[in-house]
């Protein structure tokens, strides 16, 4: 499992595959009506969106540090385990970095009322619809699972600022 996390952390490549195969068994799940190579081209599609997002995100924060991709995913390895570098160079990036993912928390933490606010709506939208419809079975889960994913989302966002600041702290002169 440490080997595939690691993997995970450090390929673009690895990260493309686990998406299109999620992808795809996700749009299989939904449309089960539709023959197989439209689900195959549809779980290309997103595939080469996350893609798209995931490469622009690491340049930016690779530039915005002053090292590569590879650099940037220990930079984060060495942050999530609370390892302070003691390389003058080094703990230069790793502050640029935090403070580079702080700032973009900080201005990501603005807008999470309002997307949980959204991620409400859309689950007591589904749940209405479905007792309407008077199937309730399938929106009780969908609501259930937004709401677990809202909590997860705001587990690990705090999860990431309590590592950063303890970082940032850390990384302090005496």
């Amino acid at each position: 499992m440490l080997s595939l996390k690691r993997l995970l952390d450090r390929s673009l490549t690895a990260q493309a595959i686990l998406v299109f195969l999620l992808g795809l068994g996700i749009t299989a799940l939904i449309r089960r009506d539709e023959h197989p190579a439209i689900w195959v081209l549809h779980s290309a599609l997103y595939t080469g969106i996350a893609v798209a997002f995931l490469a622009v995100q690491r340049h930016r924060a690779a530039r915005a540090v002053g090292t590569d991709a590879s650099g940037l995913a220990e930079l984060n390895r060495k942050i999530r385990h609370h390892e302070v570098p003691q390389d003058p160079d080094e703990r230069a990036a790793v502050r640029r970095l935090v403070a580079e993912q702080l700032g973009q928390m900080e201005r990501a933490g603005k807008w999470l009322p309002y997307w949980l606010g959204a991620m409400g709506l859309v689950a007591v939208g589904m749940f209405v619809l479905g007792a309407v419809s008077g199937s309730l079975a399938f929106p009780l889960l969908f609501a259930l699972g937004m709401v677990a994913l809202c909590l997860w989302v705001v587990w690990m966002r705090r999860r990431s600022l309590d590592r950063l600041r303890w970082m940032r702290q850390a990384l302090r002169p005496q």
